[in-house]
């Protein structure tokens, strides 16, 4: 029998490398989908990580719990900024189809003005043409 106490699990730790990626992966979903959660389930991993983790990343002080230092900074970089850009494309793609339908809207709303211009003259040439009549 171990010094350990039975049946009692082994704290998990996290090297500076997973940190940075989870949170990478984490950013790059849409706040507030249903994806950031699976993630965090898939992971075992409470929202308080992530919370804790960014709060380390901005002060500079994410350093690695356990395991070795991590060789390449770059790496970590390159999966940061390719985070990003996947969090841009995103929401390049979700303003791209807002734009779309604000065409359409802008489209329907010319053509309601241009009928309602023509339903206008019309209207004045009826009137024009009964006063002249009148006389």
């Amino acid at each position: 029998m171990t010094d350990e106490q039975p049946g009692r699990p082994k704290r998990r730790t996290f090297t500076k490398a997973y940190k940075a990626r989870i949170l990478a992966a984490f950013d790059a979903l849409p706040e507030g989908s249903p994806e950031r959660g699976a993630l965090l389930r898939k992971k075992r991993l409470y929202h308080s990580h992530i919370e804790h983790w960014r709060k380390q990343a901005e002060n500079g002080t994410l350093a690695a719990s356990t395991g070795k230092p991590n060789k390449d900074a770059e790496s970590e970089e390159l999966a940061a900024l390719r985070a990003e850009n996947k969090k841009l494309k995103a929401e390049a793609a979700r303003l791209e189809s807002r734009n779309d339908k604000l065409a359409g809207e802008l489209g329907k709303t010319k053509t309601a003005l241009d009928i309602a211009g023509k339903a206008f003259a019309l209207l004045q040439d009826i009137s024009s043409s009964a006063d002249s009549g009148e006389r």
